[in-house]
């Protein structure tokens, strides 16, 4: 049976063209069928789902008013452009999404003319939009650039840069807040949408900029007309930062009444320079479960829709990386007093929930501020406290320059706990840890550690909490070979690796999640098998003795092999002018699409048939 049958407006729907096409009376039942059919495709393929939901009507009318693609649209992080991807060409590929050669978890440009601009990581849509406004603009042409941003994206500073710099430009920009959990939400109704409809009409718009050049040739009348403006405003929408930042603010406005928003945008399209439309919706617009538990609902597993919850799954005997992660954090609170949490606005993929509940004078989530977590953490440190930031890998990278500057030059006593290290499997490239060893383990006093097993992490935790300095300890997404926690907490020796299994000729030197692998191919090969640990500072005396013991050295890890711990290898033994065989086996030299963790270790070479082929064939 064709599915698009149930859905019969949206079946005509090709590219949006076709949305242009339709009359105004047919745009709420195709949101509708849109919001239905989102539905139905993220329960068969799984991905974001209630931020979707939540768009569902500003997809459709921003597609039925700009003539997309040569307007632009810029989606930031991407987690609500599902509705965008199926008006946009990409309907019968939907259940695809996240999948090997499927969709993209995020807008992509390889992917779609329709995506401006790829995206992953949240702040990004003003800036990128402004930079497309500027280039068109020298280019002579009349394009339309929006920039869709929502309420937990805005709180980056990013953001702030770029609307700063827009209205100092006039640039010809529309910003849209997709506000869907701020508190600014009562003023919209019947007098708010009515007072909208002015504000952002075309008389009104002539009106204030007419007024402006006659009044600023008397400053004082000028000055109180503005101030009034504002007073006037601010009494019923909360636009006077925006306003300040040289933006034209309208709203807010109700997201899910589409006529409202045709009638805004259509007058916003008529007016020029920096608009900034703020409108409210709810996440899980539609779907009585998201709407109840939006978060619950974000990222999805497949799903039945017919159910009022989604199934919990059966309790695991491992915890996974981030458990025990969880787990020691709240076990170190209770023995010192001065360890203080951070986490830029991943409190639950970090695993922060229960440390949260039980200090919550000693947690800090900073929202989506990634350097500002990392200074504030420097600070934190300087007057005795003892910072762990939890954040992704793939996160820290945005905080680069504080890392170093604030707080590894000042060798602060900070602990970064890097979840989602290595590759992360649907989320893609933007999500993917694939560069820490490398972007890490060259930064002077910076210890970084890298666990075999589950309670491997528990005892480098402990012992980057207790070395002086700046420390990381980085380690997968998901679960480990499920090694048994131990409550007690060791202090490991620092740089100091252990030799796992012995064997001769070939010495696997195995960092982090490929210590699992290289055990299985060690003892097909009767090779010896280390688990490295350090990635800084490696154990120079260990390598020095498999050099002399061993023929061949074959170095793993699920980190690019450019400047990662198999280049440190490199680096070492040339300095001490040992010339032997060296086969570094890591990430390539590409950014790696989506797919299940397990096929993209695969096609990478790290799976335990590929290691032991590359090593076979080396040797050989």
């Amino acid at each position: 049976m064709n599915t698009l049958a149930k859905y019969p407006i949206l079946a005509t729907i090709d590219t949006p063209s076709d949305v242009r096409k339709l009359s105004k009376d047919q745009l709420k039942p195709l949101a509708a069928e849109l919001r239905d059919y989102l539905t139905h495709t993220v329960s068969i393929s799984g991905g974001h789902f209630s931020a979707g939901l939540g768009t569902v009507e500003l997809t459709v009318a921003l597609h039925y008013v700009f003539d997309t693609p040569s307007d632009q649209l810029v989606w930031d992080v991407g987690h609500q452009a599902y509705p965008h991807k199926i008006l946009t060409g990409r309907k019968d590929r939907m259940t695809t999404i996240r999948t090997l050669n499927g969709i993209c978890a995020f807008p992509n440009r390889a992917e779609s003319e329709y995506d401006a601009f790829g995206v992953g990581h949240s702040s990004t849509s003003i800036s990128a939009a402004l930079g497309m406004a500027i280039a068109s603009a020298l280019k002579g042409e009349d394009k339309e650039m929006v920039a869709i941003i929502g309420d937990g994206s805005i709180t980056g500073g990013m953001a702030y840069e770029a609307m700063n710099h827009a209205g100092a430009l006039d640039a010809n920009l529309l910003v849209i807040l997709n506000d869907n959990d701020m508190s600014i939400s009562p003023p919209v109704g019947a007098m708010s949408n009515y007072l909208t409809k002015i504000l952002s009409s075309k008389l009104y718009s002539s009106l204030r900029e007419e007024s402006k050049k006659a009044l600023s040739k008397m400053p004082s009348v000028w000055e109180l007309a503005r101030r009034t403006e504002e007073h006037v405003k601010g009494m019923v929408v909360p636009g006077t930062l925006f306003e300040e930042l040289g933006f034209n603010y309208i709203g807010p406005i109700d997201g899910h009444d589409i006529d409202m928003l045709v009638s805004t945008l259509e007058n916003l399209k008529a007016i020029t320079g920096p608009r900034f439309l703020h409108i409210v919706t709810k996440k899980g617009k539609g779907y009585a479960p998201a709407e109840k538990d939006p978060l619950a609902y974000h990222g999805v597993p497949a799903f039945d829709p017919t159910l009022e919850n989604l199934p919990k799954s059966a309790p695991s005997p491992h915890p996974t990386y981030t458990e025990v992660f969880g787990s020691w954090l709240c076990d170190m609170a209770a023995q010192d007093t001065r360890l203080l949490g951070i986490t830029p606005a991943m409190r639950e993929g970090s695993g922060l929930v229960k440390f949260s509940q039980q200090y919550p004078d000693r947690y800090f989530d900073v929202a989506i501020a990634e350097q500002h977590a990392v200074t504030l953490a420097a600070g934190q440190a300087c007057q005795g406290a003892k910072p762990v930031v939890a954040i992704y890998s793939t996160f820290l990278q945005r905080a680069y320059d504080q890392l170093i500057h604030d707080v590894a030059i000042q060798n602060l006593d900070v602990l970064f706990a890097l979840d989602r290290a290595g590759l992360v499997g649907p989320d893609g490239p933007t999500h993917a840890g694939s560069f820490d060893y490398s972007f890490l383990s060259c930064i002077p006093n910076m210890l970084l550690m890298a666990p075999a097993d589950e309670n491997e992490c528990r005892q480098m935790l402990y012992t980057g909490y207790q070395h002086e300095g700046p420390a990381a300890v980085r380690y997968p997404r998901g679960k480990g070979p499920g090694t048994a926690v131990e409550s007690t907490m060791t202090v490991l020796e620092i740089g100091k690796a252990e030799i796992r299994h012995q064997g001769s000729g070939i010495a696997l030197l195995a960092w982090g999640s490929m210590v699992t692998p290289a055990l299985v191919v060690g003892k097909q090969l009767g090779a010896t098998v280390v688990n490295m640990r350090f990635i800084k500072p490696i154990d120079e005396a260990l390598l020095l003795d498999l050099a002399k013991s061993h023929d061949v050295l074959v170095t793993l890890e699920e980190n690019v092999i450019a400047g990662g711990a198999g280049s440190a290898v490199n680096n070492y033994l040339q300095a001490q002018r040992v010339l032997m065989p060296v086969l570094n086996i890591g990430l390539p030299d590409s950014f790696i699409e989506q797919g299940t963790r397990e096929e993209l270790l695969a096609i990478c070479g790290l799976d335990v048939q590929s290691i032991s082929d590359k090593i076979t064939e080396f040797c050989a």
